[in-house]
């Protein structure tokens, strides 16, 4: 048996900690395949590809693209050949991603709140700025007492300062991974909220356009559930992996490390010698 993790967020996305925190604490808890999946962005790949050498630690480049779906539906990639079609489609998400944050930031003064986008760029210390940051800017001011609250209040589906995402949909993530040579796995499958049935139905509609993988195994999901997706996933021929989807303090009670079997994954199709 080893310990995996292939689902991690540094400070590039909405993580807290560095790419050099990330992979001393994995090394201290014994995993030693790693992927950082940052989200919409693969800033932090080549620090993070240096840490892991550093501390002799096997590790494959990674992301997760935010789809613009009817749920929620990330699509996680893994070991780009190609890293440029990438790059481009990613500028695209930027850009729509930096207009949501704007007009959030408006909605909340409308609320009355005194809030500036300056202020959640500073949160985000230079990094694609989310919500996350803005929620954290929230509770810095005392406008909310925690975190959830600065989601149910203001920035979830349905609260008064939420901006429906822009963005590909799950189906041209898989064709952007794919194009960039990479490895594409639907992410934490139970965040989607659909039934057993209807998420069959969206794998097959996703492996038509190229999907390789599904998450089973992940701090989103209890022991029964990844159960029911490694049977799925072998029901419609496709890869398994596992990862915390670990973001630091933000969500304090995930801690990195999966053990699975060391035949779990082709691991030379992800560039992996174990």
């Amino acid at each position: 048996m080893i310990k995996i993790d292939l689902h991690l967020h540094s400070i590039h996305s909405d993580g807290t900690c560095t790419v050099d925190e990330i992979v001393d604490g994995a090394a201290s808890r014994g995993v030693s395949v790693l992927a950082l999946t940052d989200h919409d962005t693969t800033e932090g790949i080549d620090a993070f590809a240096r840490a892991c050498e550093r501390r002799s630690i096997r590790h494959i480049s990674g992301i997760e693209l935010s789809s613009k779906w009817a749920y929620t539906a990330h699509i996680l990639g893994y070991r780009f050949l190609r890293i440029d079609p990438l790059k481009e489609a990613l500028n695209t998400v930027i850009e729509q991603r930096n207009d949501r944050n704007r007009i959030i930031c408006e909605k909340l003064r409308e609320l009355g709140i005194d809030i500036k986008i300056e202020e959640a760029e500073k949160e985000a210390g230079g990094q694609v700025i989310g919500r996350p940051h803005i929620a954290s800017v929230l509770l810095k001011k005392g406008v909310v007492s925690d975190m959830p609250s600065a989601f149910s209040k203001y920035l979830a589906k349905g609260a008064p300062a939420y901006v429906a995402r822009g963005g590909y949909s799950p189906f041209e993530c898989v064709r952007i991974i794919k194009e960039a040579g990479g490895l594409p796995v639907l992410a934490h499958p139970s965040l989607t909220k659909l039934g057993a049935d209807e998420l069959e139905e969206f794998l097959e509609e996703l492996k038509a356009h190229g999907l390789w993988g599904l998450e089973c195994i992940s701090s989103h999901c209890s022991s029964e559930e990844a159960l029911t997706y490694l049977g799925i996933a072998a029901k419609h021929s496709l890869f398994p992996t596992a990862g915390s989807d670990f973001h630091g303090k933000r969500r304090e009670s995930v801690k990195m490390g999966v053990q699975v079997s060391e035949t779990f994954l082709p691991w030379a199709r992800l560039g992996v010698s174990l």
